[in-house]
């Protein structure tokens, strides 16, 4: 078998026709050979060449689909002229109104039946998200009494297992009232830990967009 020349170019034919058919098909009714007819001139060794299964492909989609986010969340750490508490407030903000999401909540599977998914999520949420993005703020918003906490590491690892699990569609879909309910809790708990305001209403608007997406696909699959 020659050897393949452009792999970054078959690795690009196989996601952009993956993300089709997640998105239209639902990533349960989408199967490897479903990715392998769409693309055409590809054989199912040349997939597992790139990826090791579904799931594999699905990660991948998920990223670029929410490609960039990690440095404009980067420079929101390092943006100068703002309090911790106003620069996690718009971290917060930006991440859920990232352009990709749209597309991710209507691509994306039920993450319960996924649990290889679900768990790297989890992993994500408390060994890079949190770390990384959110504990550097809430130590500056100490330093500048915006964030009062005395658990500014377990704050920040919260902060993210909420917003990336527990109010999310993939992981918990629930009705509307149900969700409202929750992103209210959120802000309320936030505010009593040293957050007032964590959520604006664009951003609880735009989480309920989401499950709306959500759950008209998983609906209609």
């Amino acid at each position: 078998m020659p050897r393949n020349k452009h792999p970054e170019e078959t690795v690009n034919r196989i996601l952009d026709t993956a993300v089709k058919l997640f998105i239209g098909e639902g990533y349960e009714n989408t199967t490897i050979q479903d990715i392998i007819n769409g693309i055409g001139d590809l054989t199912k060794g040349a997939i597992y060449h790139h990826f090791k299964s579904k799931e594999d492909i699905l990660l991948a989609a998920m990223e670029r689909l929410t490609g960039g986010q990690e440095q404009s969340l980067a420079s929101i750490v390092h943006e100068k002229g703002l309090t911790g508490l106003e620069k996690l407030r718009k971290i917060i903000h930006t991440s859920v109104a990232d352009p990709g999401q749209e597309k991710l909540f209507g691509a994306a599977p039920k993450l319960q039946d996924n649990p290889h998914v679900l768990v790297l999520l989890m992993q994500e949420s408390v060994d890079v998200s949190a770390p990384f993005f959110i504990l550097p703020i809430i130590e500056e918003g100490i330093a500048d009494r915006s964030i009062q906490t005395k658990y500014p590491e377990e704050l920040a690892e919260a902060i993210m297992l909420l917003v990336n699990l527990w109010i999310n569609p993939m992981v918990f879909p629930v009705d509307s009232d149900k969700l409202k309910r929750k992103l209210r809790f959120v802000n309320y708990m936030a505010e009593h830990l040293g957050i007032p305001e964590l959520m604006d209403e664009e951003t609880i608007h735009r989480l309920e967009n989401y499950h709306l997406i959500f759950e008209k696909k998983h609906t209609n699959v």
